[in-house]
């Protein structure tokens, strides 16, 4: 029998390969770090200094191109952190390459893009993960389970807030910052975290209206973003997206049902109340998860690495078994569909089915 990832069996360590070397490979390198299993051994990006920078921090090679990094035999897994826009991209020709694939999120900004990177990692035969590392926080597992075993009875209204600070200079560090090639704006780089995990709650979504506008910041795409959803299920939801709040506040996620409410904060449950006749015993009343505290409201310096590594973790052991991820490429390619109806409603003023939601309910 193959032993799991995390075990403590003596086994060769997988070797992973980061692409692109800004803030969030960091997250990457620690998260990979942190794992028994798994080993850094080399990192690429288009300017040098910068992957030196994140080889020296980690005492891993610094590779002069993506070329270099994907002919290395000694790396099985290859994460993604270049701007959004080019995800499928490189993503492509590391599967193309034999490499298993950790992708940032969103897993591209284009459905089209995110189409033709499932189909490359499929053609490969490699596994795909695009990082929704949230629903491996304590929270969201304690909240998926009493849904799953139904203590929230048929629900009714979900809620995704992400109201965010980022200054004018976070968007002026990088060029394809702020900008619709190869960003998006606050919900397709921010608020796609906690819209990602309402459609995990909540399933497929048939119908959106938004508005989005650019308050505060000099860019291209929005720093403010509002959606109202209606789900397949008959419930309904908003999802609130910015990075113009300032100083930046808790990520929030709220659901309820017939039968009770969970709200979410920074991956903690901050409140939970059941009704007396589904609670399970020692669940009636407030129930609170405790985490890191770690977030990322002020700075994408400021998360934590525990979540990444978990999910990390569950690709590998998906590896080993043979299964596919907890979070698949086709999860990725959801959010982004939502993410992209959202838009397309806010720049035409008009409501927008989803497609998959027609043939569900027989929509014309």
């Amino acid at each position: 029998m193959t032993e799991p990832v995390g075990s403590n069996a003596a086994r060769r360590p997988r070797g992973f390969g980061i692409v692109g070397a800004g803030v969030i490979s960091f997250i990457h390198a620690g998260a990979i770090a942190s794992i028994p299993g798994a080993r850094l051994v080399a990192v690429t990006d288009v300017e040098r200094e910068r992957a030196e920078s994140l080889a020296a921090a980690h005492e891993c090679a610094a590779e002069p191109d993506l070329d270099a990094l994907l002919a290395r035999d000694d790396i099985e897994v290859v994460s993604i952190c270049v701007p959004s826009g080019l995800h499928a991209e490189v993503g492509m020709r590391a599967a193309a390459a034999g490499k298993h694939l950790v992708v940032e999120k969103p897993v591209d900004v284009s459905l089209e893009a995110a189409d033709r990177l499932i189909r490359a990692a499929r053609a490969g035969g490699v596994a795909i993960t695009v990082i929704s590392q949230h629903r491996f926080d304590l929270g969201l597992i304690e909240l998926r389970r009493l849904l799953d075993d139904g203590q929230l009875g048929r629900l009714v209204l979900g809620e995704a807030s992400t109201k965010w600070y980022r200054s004018q200079e976070y968007y002026d560090s990088g060029r394809w910052r702020g900008t619709w090639a190869l960003d998006g704006g606050s919900l397709m780089n921010q608020g796609i975290h906690y819209l990602d995990l309402l459609l995990w709650c909540m399933g497929p979504v048939a119908e959106v209206t938004a508005l989005y506008s650019t308050q505060t910041h000099q860019i291209e795409v929005e720093d403010a973003a509002l959606a109202v959803l209606r789900f397949v299920s008959g419930a309904v939801g908003t999802v609130v997206a910015s990075t113009a709040v300032f100083p930046g506040f808790a990520q929030r996620l709220e659901i309820s049902g017939t039968s009770g409410t969970v709200v979410i904060e920074d991956g903690e449950i901050s409140r939970c109340e059941l009704s007396s006749s589904s609670a399970a015993p020692g669940l009636r009343g407030r129930l609170t998860t405790r985490g890191s505290g770690k977030s990322a409201a002020a700075t994408p310096a400021g998360l934590d690495i525990a979540s990444h590594a978990a999910q990390i973790s569950d690709l590998l052991e998906a590896i080993e078994d043979g299964r596919d991820p907890a979070v698949t490429g086709e999860d990725g390619r959801a959010a982004l569909e939502i993410v992209r109806a959202i838009y397309e409603s806010a720049r035409d003023g008009h409501p927008v089915k989803l497609p998959g939601a027609r043939r569900l309910r027989g929509s014309s």
